[in-house]
């Protein structure tokens, strides 16, 4: 019998999301049984006071049996804080530019709401679906 600790799964497909200090990793890799699965990975690199660096990871395991629920609960919620929030970044700690675009909000005139609605991008629309790109 094959020891548990012997098999390692063989990854399928990558896709990289780099934003920022962080990495976000999609990765599709094969069960023991040959059905496919995703490993979704966040990678933040952190820098020592000697000046080396390392990373820390977190990752998240989904099935297929779990892709229709976990995108129409990441869609839900993406929805709601864009609904709520809108895209725009208001934290000067993730936008470098925050107060210069703050000023220039300022300035300008405000879009109306109806062009705002049409210009929002379905972003957490995910398909888990290979599009054969």
């Amino acid at each position: 019998m094959e020891n548990q600790n012997d098999y390692s799964a063989e990854e399928i497909f990558s896709k990289a999301l780099r934003a920022g200090r962080r990495t976000y990793f999609f990765d599709v890799r094969e069960t023991k049984a040959g059905d496919y699965y995703l490993t979704m990975t966040e990678s933040k690199k952190f820098t020592n006071e000697d000046g080396t660096f390392y990373y820390k990871k977190h990752k998240i395991y989904l099935y297929k049996e779990d892709f229709a629920e976990f995108n129409s609960s990441l869609k839900e919620t993406c929805d709601f804080i864009i609904e709520n929030k809108g895209e725009e970044v208001i934290s000067e700690k993730h936008d470098k530019d925050f107060d210069k675009k703050k000023e220039t909000k300022v300035e300008s005139k405000p879009i109306d709401e109806k062009d705002e609605k049409e210009e929002e991008k379905d972003f957490a629309d995910v398909d888990f679906e290979n599009d054969d790109e």
